[in-house]
């Protein structure tokens, strides 16, 4: 497996690999899968700020993780909300792993200090993953998203990906 910057020559497949959380699963609460050039177009903002990166199997593009900002406001420009995505036949491979040590590398590298996850629950896979790469909880939004005619919770979790300096450079 290879971990590389991703560009938005890799949209078509990063939508194929999100398209069937986004039909088949509360995991995401978007709703309808977003087309090639949306994805390029989420590729491109992330690799501009933060970093977007994809996993590759014998050529073929089997995973992605990406960085954003947490939040709008100033005072919350050190961190950043990630997420990781697997293609469905590639769960439990080190895929998501290798994918977050990469990106929490080149995000610490850009000057972010906190990474955030939020986790659409039940879903154990995400929770252990996070917990293994030292993500510690932070709290759970109660019934917060409707999708698939159910109400469900997010689990926040956070990680410093480097020293929280004090005052803290500008990311870059």
């Amino acid at each position: 497996m290879k971990v590389r910057d991703a560009s938005v020559d890799d949209a078509s497949a990063c939508a194929a690999i999100y398209a069937p959380y986004v039909t088949g699963t509360s995991i995401t609460f978007e709703v309808d899968p977003p087309s090639d050039a949306e994805m390029a177009s989420r590729i491109a903002a992330a690799v501009d700020t933060h970093a977007w990166l994809v996993a590759e199997d014998a050529g073929e593009v089997i995973g992605y993780a990406y960085g954003g900002p947490f939040k709008a406001r100033a005072a919350y420009r050190w961190s950043c909300e990630v997420s990781v995505y697997m293609s469905l036949n590639h769960h439990r491979t080190g895929g998501g792993r290798a994918l977050y040590t990469e990106l929490f590398s080149r995000l610490a590298s850009r000057g972010f200090r906190t990474v955030c996850a939020g986790m659409t629950l039940p879903n154990d896979a995400s929770v252990a993953l996070h917990r293994a790469l030292g993500f510690e909880p932070v709290g759970t939004y109660r019934n917060i998203g409707w999708k698939h005619n159910a109400w469900h919770d997010v689990a926040w979790a956070q990680r410093e990906i480097a020293p929280v300096g004090d005052p803290p450079a500008e990311p870059r």
